[in-house]
């Protein structure tokens, strides 16, 4: 690493391809790369889940930290190394009773969180805040200490009370998810008194992990400039718009990239064929072919020449699932379109997809769960990508879609409008459509998208045209990691 590079840590509870639940491990990957691609010293702190232990394979103790827990002191045994998917160290954060458990990072096997995530991820912070002063005497002091999730919004609140710190950054993925915990587990875990306040982490009679960040923080940055001003209202900002409002001056929308080496048409290992911008149509229709097969023996040429409408996402409200539910039986009465849908979620909206794929098993194609190859598949083979959500911080599918030329349909909010452009007379005029959006939550103006999607498809000149100007897109991580160095500089 070049001598007087900046140094920067990040602090997060996952990291593609290690532990991944979401969009957060993607970007907890890219990210990082993308800043050390110009030239900053990276390293990367993570909780030592059972499962990512189960990946490392030569490690380095760093040593061992001792800090406050629930019942007393806990021991934490820091961990070097160096994987292979990784051009920077990792830091380990090996605590047994907190982290050493099988399954999910944050809830149990029926779903629920797990009891003791308040001090799993209150432990995790104290100590990622000691590394960040170096206490361990490792000779590696940050800069900037970047911080994501609620997971993590205590290490800023740590570190404000230090006289000689380094900056920290926080960034809200999803403002939904706000780690709230009770006053009696504020009181168990011994954090400082005078965080205790309405003007520092207490929320409505508990304290919020999330708001302690957004408090503390030097900077607090947000997945999208669409994301950034909708969670300073009512409508997005479960019960935070007005802490957010106040805090304009340091909030600041960055869109996340996405990595253009991983989701590639032209080089994509997961894809039967490869394809480009010049030539569309053969690499789509193969993959087209056995993305169909993989689910009907036969894909007969009226399968063939019907859309395929694709979707990959967690089958949750924030999603629109009721949506998609409600569309389905609808267009598959009044048009020839196929289904093809891969995610999991609430179990209500898992089983009225199953109910549908049992009652259409030549037009209604489900996996239940998370495939990644299969991921990969749907974005190449579908014609149209689905993707409805009610709000979006940032979203990523709808930008690999526009890359695989999979036009999306999505809502105008959050990153989805910072994304898509509507196909409309004047954007297809000009070249700039590359998708359909739809202004008003409801499932009349989704169905309404989804035709005028259709009738486009049927119009085979201008749907290669739209593909190309989704394909040609500029979506990577250069751009975004750009803004990030100019914000840490600052």
């Amino acid at each position: 690493m070049k001598r007087g590079a900046m140094k920067i840590l990040f602090v997060a509870s996952e990291a593609y391809p290690l532990v991944k639940t979401g969009g957060l491990g993607d970007v907890l990957y890219s990210l990082p790369h993308a800043l050390h691609d110009r030239g900053a010293d990276i390293r990367l702190v993570l909780p030592g889940y059972r499962a990512l232990l189960r990946q490392l394979n030569q490690v380095r103790i760093l040593g061992w930290l001792d800090v406050r827990g629930a019942e007393g002191i806990v021991s934490a045994r820091i961990l070097e190394t160096h994987h292979p998917d990784f051009a920077f160290p990792l830091w380990v954060v090996d605590c047994p009773p907190l982290f050493d458990r099988p399954g999910n990072p944050y809830v149990n096997a029926s779903g629920q969180d797990w009891p003791d995530n308040g001090e799993r991820f209150a432990v995790f912070a104290r100590v990622a805040a000691l590394l960040a002063q170096d206490t361990l005497d490792i000779g590696w002091q940050p800069a900037v200490v970047h911080t994501h999730d609620w997971q993590t919004g205590l290490v800023a609140a740590f570190l404000a009370d230090q006289p000689v710190r380094p900056k920290t950054v926080f960034t809200i993925h999803n403002l939904a998810y706000g780690g709230h915990f009770s006053h009696t587990e504020f009181v168990r875990l011994q954090l400082p008194s005078h965080w205790w306040s309405p003007e520092g982490a207490e929320f409505h009679g508990g304290f919020s992990m999330l708001k302690a960040g957004i408090v503390y923080a030097d900077a607090v940055t947000t997945v999208s400039p669409t994301y950034a001003a909708e969670i300073c209202t009512p409508a997005f900002g479960y019960g935070l718009d007005g802490l957010l409002f106040s805090r304009q001056h340091k909030l600041h929308g960055i869109l996340n990239g996405i990595d253009t080496r991983i989701w590639n048409p032209s080089t994509d290992p997961h894809l039967t064929a490869h394809y480009s911008t010049s030539r569309i149509l053969p690499g789509k229709r193969r993959n087209k072919q056995a993305l169909l097969e993989r689910f009907v023996p036969q894909a007969d040429d009226a399968a063939m020449q019907a859309p395929l409408l694709g979707l990959v996402g967690r089958l949750v409200e924030q999603k629109g699932i009721d949506w998609v539910l409600a569309a389905i039986p609808v267009l598959l009465a009044e048009t020839d379109v196929r289904f093809v849908l891969l995610g999991s979620g609430q179990a209500v909206y898992e089983q009225k997809l199953a109910r549908l794929a049992r009652q259409h098993p030549d037009r209604v194609f489900i996996e239940i769960g998370y495939d990644e190859p299969l991921a990969h598949q749907i974005e190449a083979g579908s014609d149209l990508f689905l993707m409805p959500s009610r709000f979006e911080p940032c979203g990523l599918n709808q930008m690999y879609s526009l890359r695989y030329g999979t036009p999306p349909i999505v809502f105008r909010t959050g990153g989805l409008a910072d994304t898509v452009v509507d196909a409309n007379e004047a954007t297809l005029a000009d070249g700039s459509a590359t998708g359909f959006v739809f202004d008003t939550p409801e499932v009349a103006e989704f169905l309404a998208a989804i035709r005028r999607a259709l009738d486009l498809y049927r119009q085979p000149a201008q749907w290669r045209r739209l593909q190309q100007a989704g394909m040609r897109q500029s979506f990577d991580w250069s751009q975004s990691a750009g803004h990030y160095l100019a914000l840490y500089s600052q």
